[in-house]
């Protein structure tokens, strides 16, 4: 730990799927402590995989509420024993995994306001949730009400037009529908309806906290134009929905949320006059924590693999997303997200390269560009766009086989994922080509010979920062930009130059337009 306490200090939070990370900067970014709390290891006894829990029907995926409040005092205790001087931040923010809702039993708040600081968070909340058990981004059970959502605006090109997106399973509207269905009594006990991200910042203020334009933007809900809940999705998803969601507010103004729970200050030595500025989503924090500039695609590699950029202007569209930006209300970003990120390469590391990335390096080596021809498609859960799941290899005549060699298996799964990533983000208007910087952050952006697929793909440089934790670390630059109103370029001004990494092999370009065609033809198919 480098504790600075010469000048203020800014905390950013990072609810993500499998921990929970913080990450505290000077006022000139230097980091000065990080420090996080897997759920899967750290807290065994919630008995998650992957921070989840996968049902037996295998499409319902849920994380135990209660998980994440104890990770918090785990997380806090960890830092609180470290040394570290809470009296020295000014402000913190956050994000949380998107989609993921949470369900505050009535007299919850009541609960909330009167903490006491003697005792953890856990133990005083384990009774305040109608639903134990949130839904996440990885649940794709609400088909029908997906389409029952779509039915209800006029479609879902009319419901992409409202809310940025069509009807996605994950989105939080859809969750919401398929719990008021199906457990009407609980929805009828709920009081409060939050994000993961306005959750998080709930437990800060001691209060319920709104949920951000930028994280309410994937909830199938929110009219991304006007800035409103959009009243046709709230009737159709809920009863009483808008006095449960209460009003959604911009993602950087600061007044909005206020300062930090009194049981903060008296458990953890936290100034009274520290502000707590609206959690959003983690894509939009990472956004803000890789400081792009206009034009740059952004690619993490994680868990889920995602791909967005900044746009000016809304693109209604029927695949991926459109957000209003975390960073300025008045513009979007353009997001796709695929379920089949780093488990499935990390299973045919598994399978094919004795697991070991040196060995999954050395087969991309190995094989040529193009795989000569052979394209595999891997879902191994069910995937987003297109909504299906299973594995399915073609040979160089399109022809169906059962089985590749180890190294041809490994150079397909990354092939077939980037073109798909490439694919679908020439859709939601993003412009790829050798103008193009590709932001590549996540696990799977320290691998070179990856980069390398990545780029020849993309046809564009690929460029890493040393940003490990951008969710977390846009959390303090934005808690950092709410409370001082510099701009957001000056906020970030310490923020390390990307490094070109990868560059597109001659002839790339060739290869993989016709490669694209055909991958997308062979998706089409299932």
């Amino acid at each position: 730990m480098a504790q600075d306490t010469g000048s203020g200090v800014y905390l950013g939070f990072d609810f993500s799927t499998q921990q929970i990370k913080v990450i505290a900067v000077n006022e000139d970014s230097k980091v000065l402590h990080e420090a996080a709390v897997k759920f899967d290891t750290d807290l065994p006894e919630f008995k998650t995989q992957g921070g989840a829990h996968i049902h037996d029907d295998k499409v319902t995926v849920t994380a135990p509420t209660l998980m994440w409040v104890k990770a918090l005092d785990l997380l806090l205790d960890q830092v609180k024993t470290s040394g570290f001087d809470f009296s020295k931040v000014l402000a913190i923010s956050g994000a949380g995994q998107q989609h993921g809702s949470v369900y505050w039993k009535t007299g919850a708040q009541n609960t909330l306001r009167q903490l006491d600081p003697v005792k953890p968070l856990h133990q005083q909340l384990q009774d305040s949730f109608s639903v134990a058990d949130s839904p996440i981004w990885m649940d794709a059970s609400t088909t029908t009400q997906c389409q029952q959502l779509e039915t209800a605006v006029g479609g879902p090109m009319r419901l992409a037009e409202i809310t940025g997106a069509r009807g996605f399973e994950r989105y939080t509207g859809n969750q919401i529908m398929k719990i008021s269905q199906t457990q009407p009594d609980a929805y009828s006990k709920t009081e409060r309806i939050s994000l993961v991200s306005s959750f998080a910042a709930t437990l800060f203020c001691g209060d319920y906290a709104p949920i951000d334009y930028s994280d309410g933007s994937g909830m199938n809900l929110l009219d991304i134009v006007n800035k409103s809940w959009s009243q046709e999705c709230l009737k159709a998803c809920g009863e009483n929905l808008a006095e449960k969601l209460g009003e959604p507010v911009p993602s950087t103004l600061l007044w909005y949320v206020g300062k930090i729970s009194k049981y903060f200050v008296d458990r953890y030595g936290f100034s009274p006059a520290c502000q707590v500025v609206a959690f959003t989503g983690d894509n939009p924090a990472s956004l803000a924590g890789l400081a792009p500039r206009e034009g740059d695609a952004i690619v993490s590699l994680g868990t889920s693999d995602t791909v967005f950029l900044w746009l000016n202007e809304q693109k209604a569209g029927l695949e991926g997303h459109i957000f209003v930006n975390p960073i300025d209300p008045m513009d979007y970003m353009a997001l796709v997200c695929f379920k089949n990120g780093s488990l499935t390469r990390e299973r045919i590391q598994k399978e094919c390269a004795s697991g070991s990335w040196n060995t999954f390096s050395s087969c991309l080596t190995s094989t040529p560009m193009g795989n000569n021809g052979n394209i595999g498609i891997y879902f191994d859960t069910t995937e987003i766009q297109p909504l299906a799941m299973g594995t399915s290899r073609f040979n160089s005549n399109g022809e169906k086989v059962e089985s590749f060699s180890p190294e041809v298996e490994v150079r397909a799964v990354l092939e077939s994922q980037f073109l798909a990533r490439r694919m679908y983000a020439e859709l939601r208007g993003m412009s790829v080509g050798p103008q193009t910087r590709v932001l590549a952050t996540g696990g799977a952006s320290s691998n070179k010979a990856i980069l390398q697929v990545l780029s020849d793909v993309f046809n564009a440089p690929v460029y890493v920062t040393d940003v490990p934790n951008s969710a977390a670390l846009g959390g303090c630059y934005r808690a950092k930009h709410g409370v001082t109103g510099m701009n957001f370029s000056e906020v970030v001004k310490g923020h390390p130059e990307p490094v070109c990494v990868a560059t597109p092999t001659k002839g790339s370009a060739e290869i993989y337009q016709r490669l694209s065609e055909r991958y997308k033809a062979l998706e089409q198919q299932m």
